[in-house]
Formats: structure tokens, C-alpha cells, sequence
């Protein structure tokens, strides 16, 4: 093992947390994980116990130490990234009211519209559309209407980063990145909005919230000397100020310049891009003033199931490729993609709308619903498979299209996640947005960029890019196929003209079955 300094970074997802070291050059010691569990009180509902995720972190990281034999004071620092719109009433000893609302709980619709009725000019952070109920502020504004109690005797209202943040070093400090990108904070208009907060009546909440809003990589404080000894580590190592998952898994994939753009794939798609000038416009979030590198601003969309559709037809459907792959000793996805290879470009017709779990962007649309048309006799699992994936890739180019119709050329995306191993599938988003598709060496890009952060607060690194420049490798890149973009083009159009002539028929039939539902 080569002499340090090492950095430490924590990634706390939903489902637990990872705990990673690597050296100053970006490679990677050791990983470690423990899982959380995730509560379903109501329909809608998520929670998870503060005192779980603790317990199971100080598991996590003296794990991680020990196997590694890094010595404790050859951590140079450590940084963090969270679930964002995890939202949390901490009371004036730094104990947890109740138990932390989770960023996929919904309960908040009403507030969200409440919000959303402003008008406000706030909400050009997200497209000046509808306000989702996965955002901190409606949870925040939740427990004040509906659990008075809690709220008064809060004397923090924070979400779960700065609650991490704050059990690490004993500072109450909020991250730019969690306060722009799900609390309207805007440093180009002088912070949080109070004109948004007010009209809501949750003017007081801005007391509530850390008084200080740090950039990512700022040394928050140092590891306290009762934490230290739970993790195994030393005692004053500097703690840097850290982000929502995502953002700082495009860290990770090194994107830190203006026109770049990270795909994090996975059950869903995330689309975490940079850009020099603000744009605001339906169809994605942000842009987030100075969210993730000073002077710069972040554009963020998605969609809503990917991944999850994939996997639902191979459970579901393809029962002829999993019997062909048991005999063969090889995986059902193997299968299914040499299928796939067989079909030409459009899948002889068939095309499908990626909106199973409705749409994210570009349309911010719960009701919409996915949809297959174009169908004969003559077609396949091979066929639809591909379609499957060739739909997903369709609405990937929409979101871009939505961009670069304000001006943002993504000049890269970097991709990370499970769909990623997918050669076909990474071949097709290149094709079919006509941009090249690249992978770094390290695929875990949240608990790396974690390690940036805390490279930066250590003082190792003077900012975020460089940092990134010597710590991100790039492993290879597909190039994109301008025969096969040209090909495509038909098809996309095809799709995009689908959801509007269906959209009221979606809704009328998703309300009609929602209302037979006991």
C-alpha cells in the first residue's frame, strides 16, 4: 500500500451508507457498507431512523478503516454526500423529534401546491411548473400544518447532510448544493427567498434552517473527539462541507466545466449538467446558482423509470430468454441483447413511451403512463427489448432537446450505473443524441466525489477542478455513429409527437382506474 495521505468519503443513500478511501490520485483502498431500513407508515409515506443510520455508519466506517490498515492519522479529511430533501426537526439538544421524512415521501402534494400558487419567481428553479412533493420545502411546511408541536419545539429543521454534517464535527452548517437545489436558495438574488417563504407562511422556518451556507469542499469544522473515537479515527481531521448524492456523483464522474453533463443510470435516469449563464425553463430543474462550483451554474433533470422498465419486461415477459440462458450458463439480459442486435434501428415500428412511473422531464407529469404502439404480428421479445431501450434513449434526447433549446449543448456525457455495462444500450444514447459517451475507471462516483471534497477541505487539492483533474481517470469513450443519428432522427420525432396527442387520454383513463381503487 502506497504512503498517504488518504481521503475518506461517505455516500448516504437510501439504502444505507458506503463508506469509501482512496489516495490522492483518485484509486480506491477499500469499501465498506451497511444498510438502513426504510419505513412505510402510510401510502405515499417514507421514513428512517436518525439513531439507525448513526449506528450503522459507525459500523460502516470502522469496518472500512480496519480492513483497509490505513493508519488513523493518514486520513487528510473527509466529506460526505447525502439523500437530499431528507428532511429532519432536530430540538435545542440535537435529538430528532421524529423520525426523518425520506425525499420519495409524497405526503406533501398539498403544501407543493400550495408553493407551486405562489407564482413566485423563486420557482423559475424549477421551470416555474408544478412544485414536487419530494422537495425539502413542502416536507418542512408539512410538519408545521400538521404537527405544530414538533415544529415549535424545533430548534433546527435541516436535511439529512446537515444533520451528517453536524453530528461529525458539532456545527450547524448547510451545503449551497442542498439549499439551492431543493430550498430555492439563490446567492445571485441574495439567498432564500423570503418573498416565497413568507407567502406561504414559512417565514420562520428560515430561522430554523443552519445559518451558514457553505460551498462544496469549505471546511465545515473538524471530526469531534467522542466521533473519532467511535470511527476509529483522529481526532481534528477537517471535515468538508458536502451535497446531494447525485450532484456529487457528477463530481465524481468529473463534471466541473460548463457544457458537461453526467448520466447516472440506474432504476431511473439523472441528467446533472454545468452551464455558465442561468437558464430556467419547463422541462428541467435549476438552473442552481453556484450549486456545485462557484461561478458556475447546475442543470439537473430525469427520468422517472429506465432501468426499472428493463428489468420489469425480463422478470415479466421473457421467460423464452431466461430458459435459453439457463441452458447456456449465462445471464438473461446476455440473452435479450443478442436478440436485440438482430433488429434494426426502430424495431420495425414499434416504439415505446418510457412514462411507466409517469414523467419527470420534460413534462412533469404524474398521470402519464407508459405505452407501446406500432405493434404487428411479426414482432418479438428481440423486438421489444430493444424498443424498450431505444424508447429510454428517445427520452434522454427529449430532455437534451428541451436543453438545448436554451442555448445548453452538453459537450460530454459521463455515465455511470448499471445500464452502463450495457454496450447496446451506451451505443444507442450515443446515436441517438449524437454525443459521445464516456466512463471513468471508478464507477462508484458519489463516495468519490466525496473524497474530492474532502481532498479540497484538506487542503490537498486549492478547488473542485483540480481535484477532479487528478483524481477522475476517464476508462474509454464510444463515439457516436452519424448514420445511425440520421436513422434515428425519424423515430425520435415519432416519439415525441406521441405523448401529446395521448396526454389526454392518459389522464382520463389513469383518474377512471385510480377512482376503482379501494
Amino acid at each position: 500500500m502506497a504512503e498517504g495521505p488518504y481521503l475518506l468519503g461517505i455516500d448516504f443513500g437510501t439504502g444505507g451508507a458506503r463508506v469509501g478511501i482512496f489516495d490522492t490520485e483518485g484509486t480506491p483502498v477499500v469499501f465498506g457498507e451497511q444498510e438502513f431500513s426504510l419505513k412505510h407508515p402510510r401510502p405515499g409515506w417514507a421514513e428512517q431512523d436518525p439513531d439507525e443510520w448513526w449506528e450503522r455508519l459507525v459500523v460502516a466506517v470502522k469496518g472500512t478503516m480496519k480492513e483497509s490498515g490505513v493508519p488513523a492519522g493518514e486520513i487528510a479529511g473527509i466529506s460526505v454526500d447525502a439523500t437530499s430533501s431528507t428532511v429532519l426537526a432536530m430540538d435545542e439538544k440535537d435529538r430528532h423529534l421524529r423520525p426523518a421524512i425520506m425525499w420519495m415521501d409524497v405526503r406533501s402534494s398539498d403544501q407543493a401546491d400550495r408553493i407551486a400558487g405562489t407564482h413566485n419567481d423563486a420557482l423559475k428553479y424549477n421551470g416555474y411548473g408544478a412544485v414536487s412533493a419530494e422537495w425539502g420545502l413542502p416536507k418542512a411546511l408539512w410538519i408545521k400544518d400538521n404537527e405544530p408541536d414538533v415544529y415549535k419545539k424545533a430548534s433546527h429543521v435541516c436535511d439529512c447532510g446537515d444533520w451528517l454534517i453536524h453530528r461529525l464535527t458539532g456545527e450547524w452548517a448547510s451545503s449551497i448544493n442542498f439549499a439551492s437545489s431543493k430550498y430555492y436558495y439563490d446567492r445571485d438574488e441574495g439567498g432564500y427567498p423570503e418573498s416565497l417563504y413568507d407567502a406561504v407562511g414559512a417565514g420562520d422556518l428560515l430561522e430554523k434552517f443552519p445559518k451558514d451556507v457553505l460551498d462544496l469542499g469549505a471546511v465545515a469544522g473538524e471530526l469531534r473527539k467522542e466521533v473519532a473515537e467511535e470511527f476509529g479515527l483522529k481526532a481534528g481531521t477537517p471535515v468538508a462541507e458536502g451535497g446531494v448524492d447525485a450532484h456529487v456523483g457528477a463530481l465524481g464522474l468529473g463534471v466541473v466545466e460548463p457544457g458537461k453533463m453526467a448520466l447516472i443510470t440506474g432504476s431511473s435516469h439523472v441528467m446533472i449538467g454545468q452551464t455558465s449563464e442561468p437558464i430556467h425553463d419547463p422541462g428541467f430543474w435549476g438552473a442552481y446558482t453556484d450549486a456545485i462550483i462557484p461561478g458556475q451554474y447546475t442543470v439537473e433533470a430525469g427520468q422517472s423509470s429506465t432501468g426499472s422498465i428493463v428489468a420489469w419486461f425480463k422478470n415479466q415477459f421473457a421467460g423464452d430468454a431466461a430458459a435459453e440462458a439457463k441452458r447456456r450458463g449465462v445471464d438473461t439480459y446476455e440473452v435479450l441483447t443478442e436478440w436485440a442486435r438482430e433488429v434494426p434501428i426502430g424495431s420495425d415500428g414499434l416504439i415505446v413511451l418510457d412514462y411507466f412511473q409517469g414523467n419527470r422531464s420534460p413534462y412533469t407529469d404524474p398521470l402519464a403512463r407508459g405505452m407501446m404502439w406500432g405493434l404487428t404480428l411479426s414482432h418479438t421479445p428481440g423486438h421489444v427489448f430493444r424498443a424498450i431501450i431505444e424508447g429510454i434513449c428517445y427520452g434522454t434526447e427529449n430532455i437534451l432537446r428541451t436543453m438545448r433549446g436554451q442555448d445548453f449543448e452538453p459537450k460530454l456525457n459521463v455515465v455511470s450505473g448499471g445500464p452502463a455495462k450495457s454496450d447496446l444500450w451506451m451505443q444507442m444514447h450515443a446515436d441517438v443524441s449524437n454525443v459521445p459517451i464516456a466512463f471513468t475507471k471508478v464507477s462508484e462516483g458519489p463516495v468519490l466525489g466525496s473524497a474530492m471534497l474532502a481532498a479540497v477541505g484538506a487542503g490537498i487539492y486549492p478547488d473542485i477542478q483540480t481535484a477532479a483533474e487528478k483524481m477522475v481517470h476517464t476508462a474509454g469513450t464510444i463515439e457516436p455513429d452519424q448514420e445511425r443519428h440520421e436513422e434515428y432522427r425519424f423515430y425520435v420525432d415519432r416519439y415525441m409527437e406521441a405523448y401529446p396527442r395521448m396526454k389526454e387520454l392518459m389522464h382520463k383513463t389513469e383518474r377512471h382506474v385510480a377512482e376503482r381503487k379501494p
